[in-house]
């Protein structure tokens, strides 16, 4: 089964920074796209920054500029690099990976557990 490990949440004063890691494990697929999602407390969860398997990003609008997602030395591993963080980044950030399946030509989705970030003076 696919696992998704998840890392780098915690709380910050406002100005600062964290930088959130997940991998996932389990599939052997070289189609994939990671991404974090989050989801504050009474709101819809929300697309926060994707990234394909040749490097295409896409990023919500309002950390465009302050959020850095990447990926790591290893395959199907993600960072998101938050700079200038704000009270309203605070939720439940969750990792995400899209996985082709060659057999049924379909994409699957799997969730990481979630990690709290908390941005408060």
């Amino acid at each position: 089964q696919v696992q998704l490990v998840e890392s780098g949440g915690g709380l910050v004063q406002p100005g600062g920074s964290l930088r959130l890691s997940c991998a996932a494990s389990g599939s052997s697929t070289s189609k994939y796209t990671m991404g974090w999602f989050r989801q504050a407390p009474g709101k819809q969860r929300e697309l926060v920054a994707t990234i394909s398997y040749v490097g295409t990003t896409n990023y919500l609008d309002s950390v465009k500029g302050r959020f850095t997602i990447s990926r790591g030395h290893a395959e199907k591993t993600v960072y998101l690099q938050m700079n200038n963080l704000k009270p309203e980044d605070t939720a439940v950030y969750y990792c995400n990976v899209g996985l082709w399946d060659d057999a049924t030509s379909r994409v699957y989705d799997y969730w990481g557990q979630g990690t709290q970030v908390t941005v408060s003076s």
